[in-house]
């Protein structure tokens, strides 16, 4: 019996945790590792303790900013940082895994704050219709390494 790769464990808690996302638009869920542990998780969603876009805009989501964005929510790896952070754990040269490669903003934070790579299950810029990957490519020019996970995940997960 072989067993599976990292890579596809942490992936698929990631695709996991996007499941937990009150967005109505998109889920997307986060995983920090270091040294093959988790250092911390996140899925998008505004911040804790405001709304619930589900349960308060079921239909439409919460209100979008200039460019279609949610205007509350953080994003999976923007909670999945900012808990590390909050709570002391270092984070420098750690692996993030996402299921949505980071926009521009994101890749900033991430670059920032010292992760060392970055692997993402899908384009962002697909997702949202733009021409380039601006996080990725923000994150390649500065030496983080990026990879679109192709590894396998259990059945269901996508």
């Amino acid at each position: 019996m072989s067993k599976p790769a990292l890579d596809d464990i942490f992936m698929e808690l990631a695709v996991n945790l996007s499941k937990r996302s009150h967005c109505v638009k998109r889920q997307v869920g986060a995983v920090l590792t270091k040294d093959t542990r988790i250092i911390s998780i996140g899925y998008n969603g505004p911040p804790a303790g405001t709304h619930n876009c589900d349960e308060e805009w079921p239909g439409e989501g919460c209100p979008r900013d200039s460019r279609g964005s949610c205007s509350l929510a953080l994003h999976a790896e923007e909670n999945a940082i900012l808990y590390a952070v909050r709570n002391g754990t270092q984070i420098k040269d750690s692996t993030l895994y996402v299921t949505l490669s980071p926009c521009l903003a994101c890749a900033r934070i991430v670059y920032s704050v010292g992760i060392e790579k970055v692997i993402f299950l899908n384009s962002y810029a697909q997702y949202k219709g733009f021409a380039v990957e601006d996080g990725l490519e923000f994150l390649k020019k500065f030496g983080v390494i990026v990879e679109q996970h192709k590894g396998e995940l259990a059945k269901g997960l996508c």
